[in-house]
């Protein structure tokens, strides 16, 4: 069998790093995208070529320099994503649009010009790395909950659609993994006069250090080898501690009232 060869968007840092270091240890061809080429000139886990999911044309372009090395994209992984918090009423709207367009419009920019590739060679296996964060509304970080949780339903969309051409799809949903993500996030500023000063600020203070204390990102690696190992993939998985994956369980077993209650004592702390 012929070694696959893998695409992972925002591969030059963080779960996308990590993805890339463990796929090719397993013996895969990687390659990661990052949207500027020249920060990376010591970069040599694998292979960077230079993307923006925002950017057609810069989509095209890595697509066909891909194929002009290796003939084919046997597995693409929509890694590349940005954080957001604050509280719903103070986020600006521009920055609900920026996050939207790098969580969501850019996994579909991506996917789109590469599933006529898939589609010729009659298969391919699509990773949209979403969040556990994209199950729920968590308070402050609303809007990465719901780009994420976009990302998940319209998966299945394309899933169900594209399986008659030997495409599949899936999502994979992380939880706190120990990232640099935390540098990259757009933080709406604690206003002196905010009515949510106080439990935006504590609610950042428990991110920040949430972020620290994540897991090991080379799980993500791992579990991401099993999928691509996995002959007809689920819709959807999941990794991170037991207490991130067993939320789920809970928001789908407790009354709402109950579950909203948990998240809110969990997020003041």
């Amino acid at each position: 069998m012929k070694t696959k060869v893998v695409l992972i968007t925002g591969g030059s840092s963080g779960i996308g790093k990590a993805i890339g270091i463990h796929l090719k240890s397993k013996g895969y061809i990687v390659y990661g995208t990052t949207r500027d080429l020249s920060r990376y000139p010591s970069f040599t886990d694998f292979p960077l070529l230079e993307m923006n999911v925002r950017n057609v044309e810069t989509i095209k372009q890595c697509i066909n320099t891909l194929l002009g090395k290796e003939n084919k994209i046997d597995v693409l992984i929509n890694n590349a994503g940005i954080g957001i918090t604050g509280p719903m009423e103070e986020t600006p709207h521009e920055e609900v649009l920026n996050a939207f367009a790098t969580n969501f419009n850019g996994p579909l920019n991506v996917m789109n010009n590469i599933l006529p590739i898939m589609r010729g060679q009659k298969n391919g296996l699509i990773i949209n790395i979403t969040s556990i964060a994209g199950y729920m509304g968590l308070p402050y970080r609303g809007i990465y909950s719901a780009s994420k949780g976009a990302l998940e339903i319209v998966t299945e969309s394309y899933r169900m659609e594209t399986k008659q051409f030997g495409v599949k799809l899936t999502t994979l949903a992380p939880g706190d993994f120990a990232t640099n993500i935390a540098s990259g996030r757009y933080h709406t500023p604690v206003y002196d006069n905010s009515p949510y000063k106080r439990d935006y600020k504590n609610t950042l203070e428990a991110i920040d250090a949430d972020v620290d204390s994540g897991g090991d990102p080379a799980d993500v690696g791992r579990k991401i080898a099993k999928i691509i190992e996995t002959k007809n993939p689920k819709p959807h998985y999941k990794v991170g501690s037991f207490v991130q994956k067993f939320s789920l369980t809970l928001k789908n077993i407790l009354p709402g009232l109950w579950f909203e209650k948990l998240l809110e004592s969990h997020s003041s702390h």
